[in-house]
C-alpha cells in the first residue's frame, strides 16, 4: 500500500510537540472537529492546487487508533455498553485495535451504496435477508471524505448530513429494516468555481475554512522542496516526520480525554450568543456549533474552562459561511467588528463545584494557547499541487482585520438596500452601466420532454435517482429492479417448465431488470442579452439586469450550468462560457454596459454556436436559451431579414428557447413577439417572468 503524504508535513501543519503549535486555520478545523466529532464536520474551500486533499487524506494518520470486535462490520465501540451492532452480540468477538478508515464518498455513488441495502447474492442464491452495510456504516468512528462535494446530489448530501447529525442511519428499504450508529468526522472539499453548495446544505457544516497559494517565493520553495522529497524516497520522508505525527495523536487523544471536563460558562455562552446575533446568522445552530467547537478548541489548549480566545477561534471558523444572505455572498468575517465585540476583558473564570480546575492536569498548555487561526496563519502557511499532494498554504483562510471603511461597510449591512443606481455614463456618449435590484422568485423554465442529463432540479428527466417509473430488460447504468428481475425468471421458469427432476428456482441474464427511474436534471441556461441603447433607454436595463439575476439565483438552487451572451454597438460577445459557477455571471451582470446599435442576428448565431459546442462535448445537456430583449434590429439595412434568418437557423436546430420582452409603454410594436414566433419561442413579457407577476396577471384575469 502506498504511503500517504504525513499530515504533519504539510505546510501549515507542521505541528511543533515543543510548543504545541504550528497549526493553520485549515489543520485546526480539521483537529478541532476530530476532537469533537458532534461539530458537524469541515467544508474546505479553495482554488485548485492547494492540496486540501492531500491534507485531508493524512488527517486520518494521525487519529489515534479505535477498539472494535473482531468481525463487526460496523465498529460498535465494545467499551461502550450502549452500543449496539446488527454484526456481534455484546459478548461475541475479540477485541482488536486498528487505524481509524479514511472513507471517501464518490461523486457518482448512489443512494444504495451510501446507506447498505440488502445483500443480492445471498438472496438469490440463499433466499436469506441480509444486509449488505453502506459506506456510513464503514465510515462510523473513522473519517468520511467528501471531495467535490459541490457536485454531490443533493438528495446525497441532505443523507450524509442527517447522518453526521444524529449519529444514526436507519434503512428501510427491499424487506431490510437495519438501524445503526454512523458517528464520524464529515470532511468536504470543493473548488467554488465549480459551482456552490446551497445555503442549506452549507449551514449544515459545522467549520468552514478558506485555502489559497501563497505569493511568498520562500514557502513556495519549501513546498516544492518536501514534495520532491517525499517523491525521492517516501519511506525516508515519512520516517522525518514520525515523531510530530506521533505527538499529535497523544494531543488529540488527551484532548478528547479533557473534552468533558472543559466548563463553558454563563460569560462564555453570552457572548457567544451575542456574536452570532450581531453577525445576523440565521437560526441557532451557529451559536450551538461555536459552543461546542470553543470546548473543543479549550480541550487542545490544555484549558479547563472556555476564554475569550476560544470564542474568538471557533467564531472564525464556526460563522464566515452562515453570514451569506444570498447565494451569491462571498463567505467571510469581519475580524475587527468581532474584536470589537468580543471587548478586550477577559472572560471571567466559571466557578468550579469540586474546586478551581489546574490546566497542568491536561496536556502542557502553549505559550500561545490562546492563539487564533488568523495568528497562526500568519506564522505558517504554503501552498502545493493537489493533483500530486504537495502542502497548502491556507495564508487566506481567515480574513486580514478589515479596515474602518470596511467597518462602515458592515454597518451598512443593516441598512434597507438602497434603489437600483441611474445610468453612469462610461464617458463615451455610447454606453451606460446600470446595477441590478433585489433578486425576486421567479416562474420556473423548463425543456420539454423527457431528458437523461446530469441530475439537478428543472426538467424531467431519466436517471438513477427519483421516483421508479418501470424496468428496462438488460444490466444496464440503473440499479437492478429485483422484483421484475424475479418475475422475468418466474415467467420463463413457467413457460420453459422445471428440469427433469429438478425444482431449483434458477435465474439467467436475460432474466435481469434495470429499474428505471424518472427524476429532474440540470439544465444548460444560456442568457442571450440585448445591451444595445434600447435597452439602455427609459433605464430599462435595471429591470432586466433584476430579472436576470432573479433567474441566475433560480439556476444556482436548481444546478444548472450558465452561459452569456452580450450583443450591442456592431458585435456579440460570449462574456461568460458555460459554468457551473453561476456567482461569476452575477458579478459579471452588474459591469455589463448597455448603449450602441442593436446587432440581433449576430447575437443569435453567436448563441447558436455556443449551443452547437457545448452538445459537442455532452450530447446529454439540453441548453435553454433565454433571449433578453425587446425585439428590434437596428445594425445595418437588412437588420431586420437577417435576425429573421438567425432566428430560423436557432429553430431549425430545435434549441429550447424563452423570449422575454423588455418592451414597455402604451406603443408597442411587438417585435420580441414576432422574434418568439420565428425562433418557435415561448413569449414571456418582462412583468410575467416573477412569479408573482405572474400570480397577479392571472387573477386580474380571473376577476
Amino acid at each position: 500500500m502506498p504511503l500517504k503524504y504525513p499530515f504533519s508535513a504539510v505546510v501549515g501543519c507542521e505541528y511543533d510537540p515543543t510548543t504545541a503549535s504550528g497549526l493553520d486555520a485549515m489543520g485546526l478545523a480539521l483537529v478541532l472537529t476530530s476532537i469533537s466529532p458532534q461539530i458537524g464536520g469541515v467544508l474546505v474551500r479553495g482554488e485548485k492546487g492547494t492540496a486540501k486533499s492531500t491534507t485531508v487524506r493524512g488527517l486520518a494518520d494521525v487519529l489515534p487508533w479505535i477498539d472494535v470486535r473482531d468481525g463487526d462490520r460496523f465498529s460498535a465501540d465494545p467499551h461502550d455498553p450502549e452500543a449496539t451492532s446488527p454484526d456481534l452480540d455484546a459478548d461475541t468477538g475479540a477485541v482488536v485495535s486498528r487505524p481509524v478508515r479514511l472513507v471517501e464518498l464518490p461523486v457518482g455513488a448512489t443512494e444504495d451504496r451510501v446507506l447498505g441495502s440488502l445483500n443480492l447474492e445471498k438472496a438469490l442464491t440463499a433466499g436469506a435477508v441480509e444486509f449488505e452495510p453502506g459506506l456510513l456504516a464503514r465510515a462510523h468512528r473513522g473519517v468520511l471524505y467528501v471531495d467535490e462535494v459541490n457536485l454531490l446530489h443533493d438528495h446525497l448530501v441532505d443523507l450524509m448530513l442527517d447522518a453526521a447529525a444524529t449519529g444514526q442511519v436507519t434503512v428501510e428499504r427491499d424487506g431490510v429494516s437495519v438501524g445503526h450508529s454512523a458517528r464520524f468526522v464529515l470532511i468536504g472539499t470543493m473548488n467554488p468555481e465549480e459551482g456552490e453548495l446551497r445555503p442549506q446544505l452549507l449551514d449544515r457544516f459545522g467549520l468552514t475554512v478558506e485555502v489559497a497559494a501563497p505569493r511568498d517565493p520562500a514557502l513556495r520553495v519549501e513546498v516544492v522542496r518536501r514534495r520532491l522529497a517525499f517523491d525521492r524516497d517516501p519511506g525516508a520522508f515519512t520516517a522525518a516526520y514520525a515523531g510530530r505525527q506521533e505527538a499529535l495523536t497523544h494531543r488529540i487523544e488527551a484532548a478528547r480525554a479533557q473534552l468533558d471536563e472543559v466548563t463553558l460558562g454563563d460569560a462564555a455562552l453570552l457572548k457567544i450568543a451575542e456574536v452570532c446575533a450581531a453577525f445576523e446568522v440565521d437560526g441557532l445552530r451557529a451559536d450551538i456549533v461555536t459552543a461546542r467547537t470553543a470546548v473543543a478548541h479549550a480541550a487542545w489548549a490544555g484549558r479547563g474552562f472556555v476564554t475569550r480566545a476560544d470564542v474568538r477561534a471557533a467564531a472564525l471558523l464556526a460563522l464566515p459561511h452562515r453570514r451569506r444572505r444570498n447565494p451569491f455572498d462571498a463567505p467571510g468575517l469581519d475580524e475587527t467588528l468581532l474584536d470589537e465585540l468580543l471587548g478586550d476583558d477577559e472572560l471571567p473564570e466559571p466557578p468550579e463545584p469540586d474546586g478551581p480546575t489546574d490546566s497542568t492536569d491536561g496536556p502542557e498548555a502553549p505559550s500561545d494557547a490562546g492563539q487564533d487561526p488568523a495568528a497562526q496563519t500568519d506564522a505558517s502557511g504554503a501552498d502545493g499541487s493537489e493533483a500530486d499532494g504537495a502542502p497548502v498554504d491556507t495564508q487566506g483562510d481567515v480574513p486580514e482585520p478589515a479596515s474602518a471603511d470596511q467597518t462602515e461597510d458592515v454597518v451598512a449591512e443593516k441598512t434597507p438596500p438602497a434603489p437600483p443606481a441611474l445610468p453612469q455614463s462610461t464617458g463615451d456618449g455610447k454606453s451606460s452601466t446600470v446595477r441590478a435590484g433585489d433578486a425576486y422568485r421567479p416562474r420556473l423554465f423548463t425543456v420539454d420532454g423527457v431528458g437523461q442529463g446530469t441530475p439537478g432540479r428543472r426538467s424531467r428527466a431519466l436517471s438513477s435517482n427519483g421516483r421508479r417509473v418501470g424496468a428496462a430488460p438488460g444490466r444496464g447504468a440503473g440499479a437492478l429492479h429485483l422484483v421484475e428481475t424475479l418475475r422475468a425468471a418466474a415467467e420463463r421458469h413457467a413457460s420453459e417448465g422445471p428440469a427433469q427432476g429438478s425444482t431449483r428456482f434458477s435465474f439467467e441474464v436475460a432474466d435481469l431488470r434495470t429499474a428505471v427511474r424518472e427524476g429532474r436534471e440540470a439544465n444548460l441556461l444560456l442568457f442571450c442579452v440585448d445591451a444595445s441603447g434600447s435597452m439602455a433607454a427609459r433605464r430599462r436595463m435595471a429591470q432586466v439586469k433584476t430579472a436576470i439575476l432573479s433567474l441566475l439565483t433560480d439556476a444556482y438552487r436548481r444546478r444548472d450550468k450558465v452561459a452569456m451572451v452580450s450583443f450591442r454597438g456592431a458585435e456579440a460577445a460570449l462574456t461568460l462560457p458555460p459554468t457551473a459557477s453561476v456567482e461569476v455571471a452575477a458579478a459579471l451582470l452588474d459591469d455589463l454596459p448597455a448603449g450602441g446599435r442593436t446587432p440581433l442576428a449576430e447575437g443569435l448565431l453567436t448563441a447558436a454556436d455556443v449551443v452547437r459546442r457545448e452538445r459537442l462535448r455532452d450530447v446529454r445537456l439540453r441548453p435553454l436559451l433565454v433571449v433578453v430583449t425587446d425585439g428590434r434590429a437596428t445594425l445595418g439595412a437588412d437588420a431586420v431579414e437577417r435576425s429573421r434568418l438567425a432566428a430560423g437557423h436557432v429553430a431549425a436546430m430545435r434549441v429550447p428557447s424563452v423570449v422575454i420582452d423588455c418592451e414597455e409603454g402604451p406603443l408597442r410594436l411587438g417585435l420580441a413577439q414576432t422574434l418568439a414566433a420565428h425562433l418557435s419561442a415561448e413569449h414571456v413579457p418582462m412583468a410575467r417572468v416573477s412569479a408573482a407577476g405572474l400570480v397577479d396577471v392571472v387573477n386580474g384575469r380571473v376577476a
